[in-house]
């Protein structure tokens, strides 16, 4: 199977001003300003394959939007080399541009005051889209996101969930073999989210559409991704499947207490899990509890039968670790995999 992105060594520096301090410093800085290189990308390399959904994720600064901006053609990188579907994305810019669909949640591609259905005709004749090609394919968009109503619409009409499902349509016009999508659900509620999910899922299962995915909303990359690509302070700290997350650094269980009883504390919990490989944090009410165990029969009810003897106990839950704690892990302990 032939790659869609191939990125090797890929590096993007910037010049940030170092100022010197006190009033000579400033008439210093007048003449001679020190500069200071800060990486923001740090020689990473990852392959996409065609007809692939990745999620891209890291926190803020980690590199993720600088990266995207250079595998867009935005940026130009400072070192390293960048192929996407065959493409350099900054050298060959125009016939590239067609080859991708990008929708950027802080950022529109339709006009503001027409009409929705008029921004698609312009598009349209910006992708040099014939007409019955058009149709089929931008029939079976509309239908599947459910924006049909919102056609006779202005964009500045819309409300957020109508004018991100109006993005993603606008983004697949013509049918790009490559999809960029940074935050497309953010501010979304459940119901769009979902519509979103599954016009994704659809769009990659009949066209192959490859999806290169950055978001905060876990549940995104669940619903969507098999792979990750984690970022770290411009370094990829994790590229592998989201699945084998889950069994190397989630394998536990979080069984959640609920104690009647308001004086109870860490301290007093910890003689209770004694020998065993568990640790308590606390609950995000009152009186909760949560004990992380290993995920196995004997530790979580060696936990429970323990802690309900000791005390009073209002409500119970047994959850498995989400992505969320996982990744936080994972952050926290700087753990790198090749």
């Amino acid at each position: 199977m032939e790659n869609m992105i191939e990125v090797k060594e890929l590096r993007k520096e910037f010049k940030s001003h170092s100022s010197r301090s006190g009033l000579k410093g400033a008439f210093r800085d007048l003449l001679t300003r020190n500069y200071k290189v800060v990486p923001a990308v740090n020689d990473i390399s990852f392959s996409v394959k065609r007809g692939e959904m990745v999620g891209y994720i890291g926190e803020n600064g980690a590199g993720k939007s600088t990266s995207i901006k250079m595998l867009t053609g935005i940026l130009t990188p400072t070192s390293g080399t960048v192929r996407v579907n065959g493409m350099d994305p900054h050298k060959e810019r125009e016939q590239f541009v067609r080859s991708i669909g990008v929708v950027f949640g802080q950022r529109s591609q339709l006009w503001w005051d027409i009409a929705v259905q008029e921004s698609f005709r312009l598009l349209k004749k910006v992708y040099n889209v014939p007409d019955d090609v058009y149709n089929v394919h931008m029939n079976h968009v509309i239908e599947s996101l459910d924006i049909g109503p919102l056609l006779d619409k202005p964009v500045r009409k819309l409300s957020l969930g109508q004018r991100m499902r109006c993005e993603l349509a606008a983004a697949l016009l013509h049918n790009p073999p490559l999809l960029f999508l940074d935050e497309p659900t953010i501010g979304l509620d459940v119901l769009v989210k979902l519509k979103i999910r599954e016009f994704l899922k659809e769009m990659n299962a009949k066209y192959n559409t490859t999806v290169l995915l950055t978001t905060h909303d876990l549940s995104d990359i669940e619903a969507l991704c098999e792979r990750v690509v984690m970022l770290d302070e411009g370094k990829i700290i994790y590229d592998g499947q989201l699945s084998s997350l889950r069994s190397n650094w989630g394998e536990g269980k979080q069984i959640e207490f609920q104690f009647a009883d308001t004086a109870v504390t860490k301290h007093s919990l910890q003689p209770l899990l004694a020998e065993l490989d568990a640790a308590w944090t606390p609950g995000n009410r009152q009186n909760v509890w949560i004990a992380n165990v290993l995920n196995e029969e004997h530790v979580i009810s060696e936990v429970i039968g323990r802690v309900v003897a000791a005390h009073k106990i209002t409500d119970l839950k047994v959850h498995e670790i989400s992505i969320e704690d996982i990744i936080r892990n994972i952050y926290e302990e700087g753990i790198t995999n090749g």
